[in-house]
């Protein structure tokens, strides 16, 4: 074969277009040329999203993929679709640590490009994103008077606030206010904006699917175009709530309770979702009632006692009786322990106790959670008045005949709340709250007025969490973070419930309904860590003039690299990044390496 000499070094090549070896091609070679290494993306202050392109933003975490394809989409040169043998191939992507207040991104590229037939360059260098702040159109409409199209308005017809409590953990945790400008509170309920009738709507799907509502929809004339045909509405949807709550005692009438499976009369509102679940409180026996059939008879099923603080009683329990119910079961379920739900429970006032001896004894649907010593909420039917319904004459006759049962125990008591001593019980979670604001209502409330309402919400919130902490079912639907002493204390607190588990697990080995450690989630981190830190002395430094402010808020970084280990991308620490060139000289290599692809519009790209 003809051999040359290079024309560089003179060492014998096979013959080429320049009749230069590869080392010498390469050190004179610059295959970055025309790739940009300063790079602008746009950040909405408020949402945190990024700007795409085209009036589109995207939702991106620091350090993740979706952020990396998003960045290499905006450097001009390196997708050049219009010269495809021109272009060169991204065989490697990283990140580079920069500082938290600087408000740029760093990555780090390495490319392949073929500069003559059979030799291959190979280079890496450094992308600097520049990132800049700039609103996006939802935000900027949240400042704009009248910018909403849709209103949802949200209402139930209750003297308390704990279905919406309810409710509000059921949109957090499935995220469905997402698009709302804003959310106000009122005495009976709350107002949800949105931009767009669309969204509205979705919001309203969510509801008739968590609770049972009623919906009227309305719409007012803003401005029409004659010439386009063109017209400009205002949508408000009102969204009545079933008044039933969780708790309430109803007495259902005789032909509803036979198509119910021949429930009992009375009933208790075991939970509310979709449907309506009733339970028999002293048989244990459930039914459900969907939303259609509740509001074809809703005059006639109004409770006869309503779930209010002030009507609950305070019970100690002085004796348990398990009840096992005979039922046709296999000789091998049989041979299994039976669980009895039922018991029959020895009770008396706390307010008795040391008084008089009265004592009650009643079945309860919750007994298998009770023990000797316990504190329980329930209702005092036998001097309890009775709303007045369609159907309170029956129930009436009942309780003057001393048919109806004398207590109806509606939840055990746990932690500090059984304490009679203790108002407010030291939990180890907390919940998370949506970001309401004040209507016209609580803005022109007078002061006086005003402290009541929060002492009533106060209540009201308290009830509701003695309702969580009693109720598994409804735990599921919701999520339940790690107070502030937990999560500073976690491996202390998970010992102690461990030995606190081993010394009561003979007593509390039925109680499947108390809230354990393991249920919490750590989202709700309330300790003065690295974070807190980090803000505060960027906060020091802009106060002086050497800092930005927002720089702090747009990177916060808990650990290096973590979010880019998970997503398989490299990622280069603190140290290493100063030993990093801006650009490399370019390299042969013998053969092409596969090309690394992100894609943008795909959530989960593959390499």
């Amino acid at each position: 074969m003809v051999q040359v000499l290079c024309c560089v070094c003179g060492i014998s090549i096979a013959p080429n277009a320049a009749n230069t070896c590869s080392s010498c091609l390469a050190a004179n070679s610059d295959i970055t040329r025309g790739i940009s290494t300063e790079v602008q993306l746009h950040q909405c202050k408020g949402c945190k999203r990024w700007h795409r392109g085209a009036g589109k933003w995207m939702l991106a975490t620091l350090e993740s993929r979706e952020l990396m394809a998003l960045c290499l989409a905006n450097i001009n040169g390196l997708n050049n679709k219009h010269k495809k043998d021109q272009t060169a191939r991204l065989v490697d992507a990283s990140w580079i640590w920069t500082e938290p207040h600087s408000m740029r991104l760093k990555t780090r590229l390495t490319i392949q490009k073929e500069v003559q037939l059979g030799t291959i360059l190979q280079q890496s260098f450094v992308v600097e994103f520049l990132v800049r702040n700039q609103q996006c159109s939802d935000c900027a409409s949240e400042f704009r008077q009248g910018a909403w199209k849709s209103l949802v308005q949200v209402r139930q017809r209750v003297g308390h606030k704990r279905t919406f409590l309810h409710l509000e953990q059921l949109i957090l945790k499935h995220d469905a206010h997402r698009g709302a400008l804003s959310i106000e509170a009122f005495r009976d309920g709350m107002d949800f904006y949105f931009p767009d009738k669309s969204k509205a709507a979705r919001f309203q799907c969510f509801l008739d699917s968590v609770v049972p509502t009623k919906t009227k929809v309305s719409k007012k004339l803003i401005g029409t175009d004659d010439k386009s045909n063109i017209a400009n509405f205002k949508y408000t949807s009102l969204v009545e709530i079933c008044p039933l709550c969780k708790d309430d005692v109803l007495f259902l009438p005789a032909k509803l309770a036979r198509q119910l499976g021949n429930i009992s009369q009375l009933v208790l509102v075991k939970n509310i979702s979709n449907v309506i679940h009733f339970i028999d409180p002293l048989s244990g026996q459930v039914a459900t009632l969907n939303a259609d059939q509740y509001w074809r008879d809703a005059l006639n099923l109004r409770p006869i006692l309503t779930a209010k603080r002030t009507r609950m009683t305070r019970f100690v329990v002085l004796n348990k009786e398990p009840i096992f119910l005979r039922r046709n079961v296999s000789q091998r379920a049989t041979a299994k322990k039976q669980k009895a739900r039922l018991a029959e429970l020895t009770l008396a006032k706390e307010d008795d106790l040391g008084q008089n001896n009265q004592q009650y004894v009643e079945r309860s649907h919750v007994g298998y959670l009770m023990q000797a010593g316990d504190v329980c909420a329930g209702y005092d039917l036998e001097h309890a008045q009775l709303i007045q319904n369609d159907s309170i004459d029956d129930a009436q006759d009942l309780q003057v005949e001393g048919k109806l049962p004398r207590v109806i125990i509606l939840r055990k008591l746990y932690g500090g709340v059984a304490d009679a001593d203790q108002k407010k019980s030291s939990r180890k979670w907390a919940l998370k709250r949506l970001p309401v604001a004040a209507g016209d209502e609580g803005a022109s409330m007078k002061a006086r007025r005003a402290k009541e309402q929060q002492e009533m919400d106060d209540q009201d919130e308290e009830d509701f969490m003695q309702e969580v902490e009693a109720d598994k079912e409804m735990r599921q639907n919701m999520n339940l973070y790690k107070a502030a002493p937990v999560v500073k204390k976690v491996r202390d607190a998970v010992m102690e419930e461990a030995e606190d588990d081993d010394d009561e697990e003979e007593d509390d080995e039925d109680d499947d309904q108390k809230v354990r450690l393991d249920e919490l989630l750590d989202g709700l981190a309330l300790d003065a860590g690295p974070d807190k830190d980090m803000e505060d002395a960027g906060a020091a430094g802009a106060a002086a003039g050497g800092g930005d402010k927002e720089g702090v808020q747009f990177q916060q970084r808990c650990d290096e690299g973590e979010k880019a280990a998970k997503d398989g991308i490299k990622c280069v620490n603190r140290e290493d990044a100063r030993a990093i060139k801006n650009k490399d000289a370019a390299v042969p290599v013998t053969a092409a390496t596969q090309e690394l692809k992100f894609d943008v519009n795909d959530p989960d790209p593959d390499l």
